[in-house]
């Protein structure tokens, strides 16, 4: 594993232009991660949600929120919301795993989601390659992991009362 000099890691709200960047990323890391854990269906299912026009529609009309992690210009992670609480995707470079940049990202959001939104708690359905990463980072089970189109998922909350300024 190699450490990388996250001091030039930014994250922030995305810009159009991060939008297909954002979205080859999420394909790429979902590919070497998480599809050896789901079905034919659910890779096609996730491949058509990553790749929907109508998503980047709702996205350029600020109904699909999208926030990155840039390396100087390169985008080495990303996660979007729906519903202004719910993490939708979140992926990071496999070269940046394990350096902070997917817990930055959900810090960000969680204060974002907090102070901006005025919400008191962040959703995920989480994949089961990322189950543990979420309970590091204080999300709590809803429920059992469930299986949707496809895709296995384990519904997660984290309470961001303490994300609040």
């Amino acid at each position: 594993m190699r450490r990388i000099d996250t001091s030039k890691i930014m994250v922030r709200c995305a810009y159009h232009s991060d939008w297909d960047g954002a979205m080859e990323l999420a394909w790429d890391t979902f590919v070497k991660f998480d599809a050896p854990d789901y079905s034919q269906e659910g890779i096609d299912n996730f491949h058509k949600f990553v790749t929907d026009d109508n998503l980047r529609k709702m996205f350029v009309a600020g109904n699909y929120q999208l926030f990155v992690a840039k390396d100087e210009d390169r985008c080495v992670g990303m996660l979007s919301l729906r519903e202004r609480k719910h993490i939708s995707l979140l992926f990071v470079d496999a070269a940046y795993h394990h350096n902070g940049v997917a817990s930055a990202l959900v810090h960000f959001v969680a204060s974002y989601v907090a102070n901006e939104e005025g919400l008191d708690k962040l959703t995920v359905n989480a994949s089961p390659y990322a189950v543990g990463f979420y309970h590091r980072r204080g999300f709590r089970d809803l429920g059992q992991e469930a299986v949707a189109d496809g895709i296995r998922f384990t519904p997660m909350e984290l309470d961001i009362g303490r994300y609040r300024r």
